[in-house]
C-alpha cells in the first residue's frame, strides 16, 4: 500500500522522486508512517496530502486544526479506542458517525467502532499527524478534568435555567464551576498562555489557550454550563452579572505560587452568548536583563546608552502582540533608581510596577493620553512613559517633554523603525524638531523558540539559503527545525524570543529626516551604519539555532 500511494504521489506530481527519497531515508532513520516523513521532510503540506488521500480512497479530507469537534461525539469513543485505531469522532447526525481516519480501508478499525458506539461510520481522511494533535488534544483534556466535569455534570442539570430565570449568582457560586474556573486559570498559567478564550458556539462551549502566540484547543466544558461560567467570571472581575447586552472589561487578581497574577477580563455579547477573553499579566515574564529578551550585543548597547540619557525619545515599534510593552517595561525596570521620578500612562496599565507612578487613561472622562502628559509636565518628572502616540496632541506634547530635559518612551503602530520618522511627520510634527528629539526606534517582532528537547538538525537548500543572504558554508552553520514532543506539546516550539531592528538617530540621519528623506532612504544608510533589519536579526538567531526558517519567515518582511 506504501509504495502504491508512493507511486501515485509521483505520478500527480505532488512530490519529486528527491523529495520521496528523502522521505523514505527518514521513516527508515526515525521510523513513522511514509506521510509523517513526507510532511515533517516538507515535501509537502498535511492538507495537500489529506486531500490527496481523500482522492485515493474516494472520501472527503478535512483540516483538524480548524474543524470545531462535537464533545458529545467524542464521548462515544474512549481515548484508548481513537488511540488504537487512530481516529477521531467528529459529529453525528441522526445514526451516523462521522469519523476522521488517517486510512479510511481500515475495515477492522470501522467495524469494531460500529459495534462499540452502534452508529454507522462516515469515514473522512485526516494525516496521522493531525489525527494525533487532535485526540491529545481532546481526550487529555477530558482526562485531566474528569473529577471536575463528574461533579459538574451532577450538580447543573438545570444551570440555563437557573442563570436565566432565577438569580443569577446562584449556578455561579456552586463549588464546581469555582474548581473548573480555578482549574482553568491555574493551567493556562502553568502552561504559559498569555490569553484564555471561553467561546460559546451554537451547541458547543470551547476553551482556547493562547501559546507562544498561537491559539490551541484545549477544552469543550458541557455546553449548558456556558452562563455558569461567564458568571462565575464576572463576580470575580467585579462586572454586572445581569448586563449581558454590551462588552465590559475587568481585572481579576490572583496568587498562584505565592507571585501575584493579573488577569484583564474582557467580555463581548455574540450570537449564541457572551464569549470571555482573558490576559494573562504574569508580573515574573518582565525580563530586567534585556539581554535576555533576545537583542543582539550591539543593538542592546545602543538602546541601553538610549535609555540611561538624561533627555529625548525613544520609541518601541510594532504590531499588536509583538511584545512592545514588555520590552519598554523591562527598560523601566532597568532604569528605575531611588534619584528618579518616573511616571506612566496607560490604556490600561497591565503591571504594577513598584517606584513608579503609574496612571489607566480615561478617555471618557477626559483622561487622554495628552491630559494626562500635560499634567505629568507639572509633577517634576526625570522619566515619562506614554502608553502610545496616537494622535497630533499626544505626539507635540511628548516631542516638546523629549526637548525640555525629560527621557520619554512610547510606542507606534509602524512596520519598521525608518517608517516612525515619517509617522511623526505625518502626525504635523516639523522634520527639525523630530530630528532634535528622537534618540532611538526600536521595530520588533516575537518569533517561536525552538523546543531544545526536540528541536533536530535540518538541511536547507543552498539556492534558499543564498537568497537569504546567508553565504556561510552550510556544514558550519548550526541549522534546525521543529519536531515536537511531550514537552512542547508536539509542537516543536517552547517559549519566544524578539527579533529586533534598532535604529540609532545618528547626525547624518539627523540631516536627512530635516531635508524630508524617504522611509527608504533613512533605511539605507541606518543598515550602512550597522543596523540590522528585522529580517537580518531573524537570520542571525536562525543560523544560531534558536527558531525556525517558517517563523523569521512567517514574522519578518523581506525587504
Amino acid at each position: 500500500m506504501r509504495d502504491r500511494i508512493a507511486q501515485k504521489l509521483v505520478e500527480s506530481s505532488l512530490v519529486s522522486q528527491d523529495q520521496l527519497a528523502r522521505a523514505l531515508e527518514s521513516q527508515q532513520t526515525g521510523g513513522g508512517t511514509l506521510s509523517y516523513n513526507l510532511v515533517k521532510t516538507g515535501a509537502i503540506s498535511e492538507m495537500a496530502f489529506a486531500e490527496f488521500m481523500g482522492q485515493v480512497y474516494n472520501v472527503p479530507a478535512v483540516d483538524l486544526d480548524a474543524v470545531l469537534v462535537d464533545p458529545n461525539a467524542v464521548d462515544l469513543i474512549p481515548a484508548d479506542v481513537a488511540t488504537k485505531f487512530q481516529v477521531v469522532p467528529l459529529k453525528r447526525e441522526g445514526r451516523t458517525l462521522t469519523l476522521a481516519m488517517a486510512n479510511p480501508d481500515n475495515i477492522f478499525a470501522i467495524d469494531d467502532i460500529k459495534f462499540i458506539t452502534g452508529f454507522d461510520v462516515r469515514p473522512v481522511v485526516a494525516t496521522e499527524t493531525a489525527i494525533k494533535r487532535c485526540i491529545d488534544r481532546m481526550y487529555d483534556s477530558a482526562d485531566s478534568l474528569a473529577t471536575i466535569m463528574g461533579e459538574i455534570e451532577e450538580d447543573f442539570e438545570i444551570v440555563e435555567d437557573a442563570i436565566d430565570d432565577a438569580d443569577p449568582t446562584a449556578a455561579a457560586a456552586d463549588a464546581p464551576v469555582v474548581k473548573l474556573v480555578n482549574s482553568l486559570i491555574s493551567d493556562a498559567v502553568g502552561r504559559g498562555a498569555s490569553d484564555i478564550h471561553i467561546e460559546p458556539y451554537e451547541k458547543q462551549l470551547r476553551v482556547r489557550f493562547r501559546i507562544d502566540g498561537m491559539l490551541h484547543e484545549m477544552m469543550s466544558p458541557p455546553f449548558k454550563m456556558k452562563n455558569a461560567i461567564t458568571s462565575r467570571l464576572k463576580i470575580m472581575a467585579e462586572l454586572d452579572i445581569a448586563e449581558k447586552r454590551v462588552p465590559q472589561d475587568g481585572r481579576i487578581k490572583i496568587k498562584m505560587h505565592g507571585k501575584p497574577i493579573d488577569l484583564r477580563v474582557s467580555t463581548l455579547p455574540t450570537i449564541f452568548g457572551e464569549k470571555v477573553v482573558m490576559r494573562i499579566l504574569d508580573q515574573s515574564n518582565l525580563q530586567i536583563d534585556l539581554a535576555r529578551l533576545g537583542f543582539h550585543p550591539g543593538a542592546l548597547g545602543r538602546f541601553l546608552n538610549a535609555i540611561e540619557s538624561p533627555y529625548g525619545m525613544v520609541l518601541v515599534t510594532g504590531p499588536t502582540g509583538s511584545g512592545k510593552s514588555t520590552t519598554l517595561y523591562s527598560a523601566l525596570q532597568k532604569i528605575n533608581k531611588i534619584h528618579s521620578n518616573i511616571m506612566t500612562c496607560e490604556d490600561p496599565v497591565e503591571y504594577n510596577i513598584n517606584g513608579i507612578n503609574q496612571v489607566n487613561v480615561q478617555e471618557e472622562i477626559g483622561l487622554t493620553f495628552a491630559a494626562a502628559l500635560r499634567a505629568f509636565l507639572r509633577q517634576d518628572p526625570n522619566i515619562i512613559m506614554v502608553g502610545e502616540i496616537r494622535d497630533l496632541d499626544t505626539a507635540s506634547i511628548a516631542t516638546k517633554a523629549a526637548l525640555t530635559g525629560h527621557l520619554v518612551l512610547s510606542t507606534l503602530h509602524t512596520n519598521d523603525a525608518a517608517s516612525s520618522i515619517n509617522r511623526l511627520v505625518d502626525m504635523g510634527i516639523e522634520p527639525f524638531l523630530v530630528s532634535s528629539s528622537v534618540l532611538l526606534i526600536i521595530a520588533q517582532r516575537l518569533v517561536r523558540r525552538l523546543c531544545e528537547k526536540c528541536k533536530q538538525p535540518t538541511n536547507i537548500h543552498e539556492e534558499v539559503l543564498r537568497e537569504l543572504g546567508i553565504m556561510e558554508n552550510p556544514d558550519e552553520l548550526t541549522l534546525m527545525e521543529a519536531k515536537g514532543c511531550p514537552v512542547c506539546n508536539d509542537t516543536g516550539y517552547k517559549g519566544r524570543v524578539g527579533v529586533y531592528e534598532v535604529m540609532e538617530v545618528s547626525p547624518t540621519l539627523r540631516e536627512m529626516i530635516v531635508d524630508r528623506a524617504s522611509n527608504a532612504e533613512i533605511k539605507a544608510q541606518a543598515i550602512k551604519e550597522g543596523m540590522l533589519t528585522l529580517r537580518m536579526d531573524g537570520i542571525e538567531k536562525f543560523k544560531t539555532g534558536l527558531t525556525s526558517l517558517e517563523e523569521i519567515l512567517r514574522e519578518t518582511a523581506s525587504h
